[in-house]
């Protein structure tokens, strides 16, 4: 039997006790039904915290007539779950927090990002810390905290203590993603049936609570061309024409789709830091269950089209990438590259300290040196900053290609200095 979405130890916990300890607000966001609720109701039971949902009709009414005294009523620690729902509270929590400020007074969680609506950044600028809850890990899902980022970034080589999976099994990790509530259902047709509601959900009321109009009826086939992107260059001139959109409309959807965290862009990585922003950025769907169901991908679609299999194992790499960037001692930004010449890696990370680490996947279970090129560029490029680069593939044996470069099966990216977890008490 699956396990009950509840029961997921989330990596991220450990910060979120941490940031409760000292700091006065603490806001956790992510796509909605990715665990917020249930890991800050946790939290918030150790605590002896309250928790209060604004999806609730009459605590969002009650918030919304008086968001002074509705605050200023609270006493002791508080849970507000979904609080882009009611962004007038903000400010009443700054005022009280003025007041008296005690670490781990207020909570908030929020399934957009609340740092992008109005006044938030002078509402709370230095009052206020930031965790994003992305759905589950794979080292999540197995009980064990994965070190792919750490040991990437070690002085030491990389060692693999276990053979990498097969492609097909890497394939349905993909296609279940990480969304709680999809991972628990076995059956491939009920999780599609999850995933229908999902996105009916999020578009038919999370995204147009965003936007704060009514009609966006082009967003279902915009999302859907961008899952079929998934993992590719953000060509906005040939996306507008063909979801048949002006230019100043698409990129309004673009931000409304990235603030609900149903699509993310990653910008391109260059040696001068002003370049970055005139690149061109890559797009992904944060979850590859969710991209797997709008572009409408199966175990058996993917055997009669292998040419898919590429796009959507890079997305699932890209995906626990970023979720181990929340717990990875390792400080990293995360970018792609790409030479005017068309050499690119899929994925660079840009450690504090300046070291690159390059990632590029690959969908083949054989590797060559020409494999290797992107990676080539990029140490060329970044000189004594290149630390090492790996091409992660559906092959089963890790193997050295140069002092500096690897291949490396996929799945090692939640082996590689993984650890268990500790078991609950």
């Amino acid at each position: 039997m699956a396990r009950h979405p509840a029961l997921f130890d989330r990596h991220t916990a450990p910060a979120l006790e941490a940031a409760l300890a000292d700091t006065a607000v603490v806001l956790v966001v992510g796509p909605r039904q990715a665990g917020k609720t249930t890991l800050c109701q946790l939290v918030a039971d150790r605590r002896g915290a309250r928790l209060l949902s604004l999806d609730d009709a009459a605590t969002l009414a009650a918030a919304g007539a008086d968001p002074t005294g509705f605050i200023g009523a609270l006493d002791g620690p508080v849970v507000l779950d979904e609080i882009q729902k009611a962004p007038a509270l903000l400010p009443a929590i700054k005022l009280a927090v003025d007041r008296r400020r005690e670490a781990g007074r207020f909570l908030l969680t929020g399934s957009a990002d609340v740092l992008a609506l109005p006044r938030v950044s002078e509402s709370l600028a230095g009052r206020m810390e930031v965790l994003t809850l992305w759905p589950l890990s794979q080292g999540e899902l197995a009980e064990r905290r994965e070190g792919f980022i750490d040991a990437l970034f070690a002085a030491v080589n990389v060692k693999l203590g276990a053979p990498g999976e097969a492609r097909t099994d890497l394939v349905e990790r993909a296609l279940r993603g990480g969304f709680p509530e999809a991972v628990a259902r076995r059956d491939p047709e009920r999780r599609r049936a999850w995933f229908r509601s999902y996105v009916t959900t999020m578009l038919e009321r999370d995204v147009r609570n965003l936007a704060q109009i009514e009609g966006l009826t082009d967003l279902p086939r915009l999302l859907n061309l961008l899952a079929a992107r998934s993992a590719s260059l953000l060509n906005v001139a040939e996306l507008s024409r063909s979801v048949g959109l002006p230019h100043t409309t698409l990129t309004r959807y673009l931000t409304l789709l990235e603030r609900a965290f149903l699509v993310r862009r990653v910008p391109a990585w260059a040696g001068n830091r002003a370049r970055r922003t005139v690149k061109t950025p890559r797009v992904w769907i944060p979850d590859t269950g969710l991209l797997g169901h709008l572009a409408g991908l199966t175990s058996a679609r993917l055997v009669e089209e292998p040419t898919a299999v590429g796009p959507l194992l890079e997305t699932f790499v890209a995906s626990e990438i970023t979720k181990q960037l929340g717990w990875s001692r390792t400080r990293a930004e995360l970018f792609h590259f790409r030479t005017h010449g068309g050499r690119e890696v899929d994925i660079v990370l840009e450690a504090d300290d300046g070291r690159l680490a390059g990632i590029e996947v690959k969908a083949a279970a054989t590797l060559g040196a020409a494999d290797f090129k992107g990676l080539t560029e990029l140490r060329e490029v970044a000189g004594k900053r290149f630390h090492r680069g790996v091409v992660l593939y559906t092959g089963r044996e890790a193997l050295p290609f140069g002092s500096d470069l690897w291949a490396l099966p996929v799945s090692a990216l939640w082996q590689l200095g993984a650890r268990p977890l500790r078991k609950r008490p």
